[in-house]
This record gives C-alpha cells, sequence and structure tokens, in this order.
C-alpha cells in the first residue's frame, strides 16, 4: 500500500514553518485550530482535501474528527478500524504512506477517501512516540509527493499532536471533576442515630481518578457503607466509577450480604467492563446502627475507634479486587459499632506517598485519629497525613460516627466494644 516519495528543492520550507507554527493558532479552541490547520495545509502543499482522524480510547479505532476540502464535512462518528485502509495502515505503521494511484476498490474508508481523490499523503500524530491519530491530504489528479511535502505534513501532525493532546486533557479532567462532585456530593445524606461526612481532593499530578465514597439507606433499614477506588485516572476512570457505583447500589437493593453485592458486582465488571480493576470495601450497618457486616476487596482496612480509646485498623481480611480474577470467593468480616464509636474508611492517596512506605502512612493515620465529630475526624486525618502538600494522588475519605444520644429507629442492644469476628 505504500509508494515512492521523490526527493524535491527546499525554498518554501522557512514559508512553510511560519505558517503552521503561528503563535494566533494557540488562541483558537481545538476544532477552530485543526480546521485552520487543514486549511493551511491544503494552500501549502496544493492539496483538494486534508482530514484528521484521531485514535478512540481504547486504540482499535480512528475517529473522523475534522476535514476540509471535497467532501468537507467530517462524517460523525465514521471509525475506520487500525490496520485497514489507507489511515489505519498509517496509524498501525507509524510512518508516512503516499499513494501516487490511489486503487479505492481495496480502500475501506471511503469517508475520508472520496472516489474523486487520485493520490494521498498522510502521516501520524505522535505523542511521546505514540500513535493518536492520522493526518492526511489527497489530490484530485494524480501526484508524486515529496520529502518536502512529507516534512511539511509531519510540522503539521506534529503541532496538531499537541494542540490536541494539551485540549484534551483539559477537556478529561474538567468532564472528570465535573462527573466526581455530580456522584459525589459534598455532603453526605443525613441518616438517624448517624454522624457522617466525607472529603474528596483531586490529586496534583494525576488529577481526578477512580476514588469514591457512598452512603445509602436501604428499605431494610441497613445503612449501606462504601469505599472505592478504581484503577487508573482521568476521565475513563471517573466513568468506570460511577458505572460500578450505580451496579454496587443496584445490587445492595437485592441482598444485605455485603459478599453477595461484591461477588455480582465483580461478575458485571468481569462482563462488561474488561480492562477495569477496583478495589472494593462494603459494609453494612444494621437497623439498630450495632452490628457491621464488612466484605474487602482489596482494598485498605478501615480505622475504628470507641470514645477515649485509640484508633485501630479493623482487621478484615481482604479477598482480590474486583475485576482481578473470574469466581474470585469473597467472604465477610463481623463486627459491633457500640454508641459513640467510629468507622473511619479512606483510599491509598491519603497514606501512600512514593519513597515512603505504606505501613508509614497507616501508622501516622492512627496516631492522630480519635472518635471526634464525623467533619472534625476527616479534618483531622487530611491535615495530619498531607503535611501541608498537595495531594499527588486523589483522595477520598469517609468518617462514621454512631450518635450517643439519637435512638436508631429499630433500637437495638448496644455492644460494649468494638468486636471483631471474620466468618
Amino acid at each position: 500500500m505504500g509508494g515512492d516519495i521523490a526527493p524535491a528543492g527546499t525554498e518554501e520550507k522557512l514559508r512553510r514553518l511560519q505558517s503552521v507554527t503561528d503563535a494566533a493558532l494557540s488562541q483558537l479552541g481545538l476544532e477552530d485550530l485543526l480546521a485552520e490547520l487543514l486549511e493551511r495545509t491544503r494552500d501549502l502543499l496544493q492539496a483538494d482535501t486534508a482530514s484528521v482522524s484521531l485514535l478512540d480510547p481504547n486504540g482499535t479505532d480512528l475517529i473522523a474528527t475534522a476535514a476540509s476540502g471535497v467532501d468537507q464535512e467530517v462524517r460523525q462518528d465514521v471509525r475506520i478500524p487500525v490496520g485497514r485502509g489507507f489511515a489505519g495502515n498509517v496509524a498501525a505503521r507509524g510512518e508516512p504512506i503516499a499513494i501516487s494511484d490511489v486503487d479505492h476498490t481495496n480502500m475501506v474508508d471511503p469517508p475520508l477517501l472520496p472516489k474523486q481523490i487520485a493520490s494521498v499523503l498522510g502521516v501520524p500524530m505522535l505523542q511521546e512516540g505514540r500513535v493518536i491519530g492520522v493526518l492526511h491530504i489527497g489530490t484530485l489528479t494524480a501526484r508524486q509527493f515529496t520529502s518536502d511535502d512529507v516534512e511539511t505534513l509531519r510540522l503539521v501532525a506534529d503541532r496538531a499532536s499537541l494542540a490536541t493532546q494539551a485540549r484534551l486533557s483539559r477537556l478529561d479532567r474538567a468532564a472528570a471533576l465535573a462527573l466526581q462532585r455530580s456522584l459525589l456530593p459534598a455532603r453526605p445524606p443525613t441518616v438517624p442515630g448517624l454522624d457522617v461526612a466525607a472529603r474528596y481532593v483531586p490529586g496534583a499530578q494525576v488529577g481526578v481518578g477512580g476514588d469514591w465514597y457512598d452512603l445509602f439507606e436501604l428499605p431494610s433499614g441497613h445503612i449501606g457503607i462504601v469505599i472505592g477506588d478504581v484503577a487508573g485516572s482521568g476521565l475513563h476512570a471517573a466513568v468506570v466509577m460511577g458505572r460500578i457505583r450505580s451496579a454496587l447500589r443496584a445490587y445492595a437493593l437485592e441482598t444485605d450480604d455485603p459478599a453477595d453485592v461484591l461477588t455480582r458486582l465483580d461478575r458485571k465488571v468481569q462482563l462488561f467492563e474488561p480492562d477495569a480493576m477496583a478495589t472494593v470495601l462494603y459494609a453494612v450497618l444494621d437497623p439498630s446502627r450495632t452490628n457491621l457486616t464488612i466484605s474487602n476487596a482489596g482494598h485498605l482496612p478501615p480505622a475504628v475507634a470507641a470514645p477515649n480509646e485509640p484508633a485501630m485498623l479493623l482487621q478484615v481480611a481482604p479477598n482480590l479486587p474486583i475485576g482481578a480474577y473470574r469466581n474470585a470467593a469473597r467472604h465477610n468480616t463481623d463486627a459491633s459499632l457500640p454508641h459513640g464509636a467510629c468507622l473511619f474508611l479512606y483510599t491509598d492517596g491519603l497514606v501512600e506517598r512514593r519513597g515512603r512506605p505504606l505501613r508509614t502512612g497507616m501508622d501516622r493515620l492512627l496516631q492522630v485519629l480519635h472518635c471526634a465529630p464525623a467533619d472534625v475526624m476527616c479534618s483531622i486525618a487530611m491535615d495530619a497525613l498531607l503535611d501541608d502538600q498537595t495531594a499527588t494522588d486523589d483522595i477520598a475519605v469517609l468518617a462514621v460516627r454512631r450518635d450517643r444520644t439519637t435512638q436508631p429507629p429499630s433500637g437495638g442492644r448496644p455492644a460494649r466494644r468494638l468486636r471483631r469476628k471474620t466468618s
């Protein structure tokens, strides 16, 4: 599918360089920038059509994004498989391809190569050596493309790649943060008999990720308490988190058994999110607000504290994370929550730091944490563990204190001390 690229003179190099690196282009939005670059590219290379196709998040298809010239409208969601057709081969090889005499009988991307096109030249769009898209031009008359043509098109592709990644990164971060805020309200729901508070902080280095917390009252009178962390960061992790969070809530309506809920959730993720993995700790508090049943899918253990007693880690045996291994066994651990006692859940962004053992952060958390109003517990933990530094990874924390004065709806006999028993 390749073609020879003939050598040529270089008298236009300076003008071409100035045209596609014009500082004014940096002020344009992504769509306007790509459109302007394609117009200038057609002028520079005397082409009849030019188009940009970007790689989808899965890396399997090119999606038509911008076009100029013959049939210039971009077909919405036109997808070209990587490795097939002209653009797909440019993406698969990661190198320029020129065809002086296009054979439309073996092209699988006709929307990107109208039938009038006689010759075509395409180059990959690269970001840190990784292909993120394809830029190609076409002519209505047969033509042998020169090495200068390739150099110019590569220059435009580099500019388009930088602009695309910068703008998409900002859009992804904004969209992910908006999704997180919509799913994680600043104030958890009011539940009789409980004092609840939470925090979520995006990471400075990775941005918004897949951390989340949740607390909800079930029709049976039980209370569902969740902390979780989807692997990865950015919009994709936030979207996966939203789907997992919604699925867990749905399964929680069917059973009060946390291990059963996480088993169902794991099956769903294995089938519909095959590349996703998440740690999740799901606890169910009974209607008396006294007994906790907990199932742990690879998450860090929660901290518990009774009034006037030091905090300790609740010994909850971790099972495999959600999405890690098919048919992984899930177990429950039983514990009790006396009047006035506190439960504190967190993600690894709170205690883990590069160059510091995880255990050091967890020890520090236990040193500073004590049973207090839920909002105070969150503030104490965040202040002590961040050490006046910006969080590198995203952080979610959830504090729950059993109110000493408010009786839960169904009453219930309070336990005298925190109890741990694995079932």
